[in-house]
């Protein structure tokens, strides 16, 4: 039980932290922003909200200005259902991409950053 209080607690202050030190967003023009948003209703991130992994990632969307989905996959048992049976695991941070009909589950933190990049920068 200390242990969750703990584990909590440090989760509610990376939470605080990552808000004071956010990222400025990066700007783009309203039709080139409309491209990054099309884009990213192909994207959602399942996610647990005080995980500093997903934090990380969160931060990187944030940052280049990308509104992925957030699924919580702790919360809410349907995604967590979907994170297990179609990712494969549960295990977070995970970024479901679907390109062509196909889907793909991209897992770890600095991968996904680096497809965000490369993708949206």
């Amino acid at each position: 039980m200390i242990v969750k209080g703990l584990r909590n607690g440090l989760g509610q202050l990376i939470i605080f932290a990552d808000w004071l030190t956010r990222p400025k967003a990066q700007q783009r023009t309203a039709e080139k922003q409309a491209e990054v948003d099309a884009a990213a209703k192909s994207l959602a991130l399942y996610q647990f909200n005080a995980c500093p992994f997903c934090v990380k990632v969160r931060r990187a969307m944030h940052a280049l200005n990308v509104k992925i989905e957030l699924r919580d996959a702790k919360n809410n048992q349907q995604f967590r259902q979907e994170l297990e049976h179609e990712g494969g695991r549960i295990k977070v941070p995970c970024l479901r991409i679907e390109e062509a009909g196909e889907v793909r589950w991209m897992y770890e933190s600095n991968d996904i950053i680096a497809y965000l990049q490369e993708r949206f920068a």
